[in-house]
């Protein structure tokens, strides 16, 4: 399950998440989303786990607590929709 996490520190790194999200079971991959000119944190990321148990009990556990002075918002990630711009 693909998770969007929101609201999350300017400093968290993507091993940051993979330790917080560890807690809860097998993290297949972590990623802070960065600006793409300064390289600086966007304040959001997602984290993959396989099991969706396990990722249904980190939501839980995650959702509304307070890292790093900060609540941050765990939600299962929407899909990408296609963009169905005209050039």
């Amino acid at each position: 399950m693909n998770m969007y996490v929101s609201n999350l520190s300017f400093h968290t790194t993507d091993e940051n998440l993979r330790e917080l999200f560890g807690k809860y079971g097998t993290v297949s991959s972590a990623k802070v989303i960065t600006d793409r000119e300064s390289g600086r944190s966007r304040g959001f990321g997602f984290v993959e786990m396989a099991e969706d148990k396990e990722a249904k009990e980190a939501i839980q556990g995650l959702n509304n607590k307070e890292i790093e002075g900060r609540a941050i918002s765990v939600s299962v990630a929407k899909e990408k929709k296609a963009d169905n711009k005209r050039w």
